[in-house]
């Protein structure tokens, strides 16, 4: 059993969830910087070891793993450390919030020898799981296109203060998710081209970036895929539209993974159609408080997944490469957004040191 230390304990929560109840971690300690945060989660979940400095988490000789849950801009930072006390390393998406890291991580991990695991949870979640299953035995035939949405009322957002910060990006908090699904299935991406705007609850709020947008994204091989994302209007019931879809088309059959509905849909080369719906057992696995709020099970899933491949010395993914690699991408899509152009992904890679990637 591995020892796991978590910092950050706003999403951490969910990891914190994920880590008490495998069989494969054991949770050794806590950190947030806000320590009112540490004591609510104590009490929340009967722990009792925190601390409000990262220092000290890291100085512990027991903790295999340090999870990573602070917010984007602090992530390479936090990363580096991580790896520099000899740690293996779980980071929330998106890896980091600027290419210009990116070459020195590499370079360290390579030093350190320690596994670095980017935690995009939707891959681990059963709709998806089934979607990946079903393509690599081939039921759709080959694919075509993808095409992945996110969409959600998130007006709730704008009432927040760091929501309306320039900082703030829909583009990295949202879209993460349907362009990792793209990058999962056409991981060769050379070009993206798309167009955004600020919506007019957007715009009365006092939101400084994109709400709504739409990418079209070519693939070394010609393929073509499309992402979209909206995130201050209402949405449809879940009967007609699902929030977070993925779509995969292919040459003999189709399939959709639904997110929050934990549904799935595909008809095969043979013509079969299907659709898959999971029970309660599955749904108490994955939302375990408020609603749909938060996944601890897709976390419980990806932080099981990392400790087999340390056990084994596998490579996880997605590992530090194909996470700075999505990083990239969604880099390349914000100054598309900025100068009405498409941007080939290789001049980004080469313009920060990055042309081996």
């Amino acid at each position: 059993m591995l020892n796991i230390g978590i910092v950050g304990l706003g999403e951490g929560r969910s990891t914190m969830s994920a880590a008490l109840q495998s069989k494969k971690l054991r949770l050794k300690m806590i950190c947030d910087a806000n320590e009112e945060l540490c004591k609510q989660r104590c009490r929340e979940f009967r722990f009792d070891r925190y601390t409000t400095r990262y220092e000290e988490l890291l100085n512990d000789p027991d903790i295999d793993i340090v999870a990573i849950y602070t917010p984007d801009h602090l992530h390479a930072q936090h990363v580096q450390l991580a790896l520099e006390h000899d740690k293996h390393v779980v980071c929330t998406k998106p890896f980091i919030d600027n290419l210009a890291d990116a070459k020195a991580l590499l370079q360290l991990q390579k030093k350190t020898g320690k596994k670095v695991f980017v935690g995009q949870s939707s891959r681990f979640f059963e709709p998806y799981k089934r979607q990946r299953s079903d393509f690599e035995k081939g039921l759709i035939g080959e694919l075509i296109t993808i095409e992945s949405h996110y969409n959600a009322d998130h007006r709730w957002f704008l009432k927040k203060k760091w929501a309306l910060e320039k900082s703030f990006k829909w583009l990295y908090g949202g879209l993460s998710h349907p362009v990792d699904f793209i990058r999962w299935y056409l991981p060769d991406i050379e070009e993206v081209m798309g167009y955004g705007m600020i919506s007019a609850n957007g715009k009365k709020a006092g939101l400084k970036n994109e709400d709504t947008m739409h990418f079209i994204f070519r693939n070394k091989d010609g393929r073509v895929a499309r992402v979209s994302g909206a995130y201050t209007g209402p949405v449809q019931p879940t009967a007609r539209e699902s929030e977070m879809s993925c779509i995969l088309r292919g040459t003999e059959g189709a399939s959709q993974a639904d997110y929050h509905e934990l549904r799935y849909a595909i008809t095969n080369k043979k013509g079969d159609q299907q659709l898959i719906t999971w029970g309660d057992e599955q749904l108490n696995h994955y939302f375990r408080f408020e609603g749909q709020s938060h996944h601890a099970g897709e976390y419980q899933n990806y932080l099981e997944y990392f400790a087999d491949s340390i056990a084994n010395n596998t490579t996880a993914y997605p590992d530090m490469r194909e996470g700075i690699g999505t990083v990239a991408l969604l880099q390349a899509m914000d100054e598309s957004l900025q100068t009405r152009q498409p941007v080939q992904i290789k001049a980004l890679l080469k313009q920060y040191g990055l042309g081996k990637l």
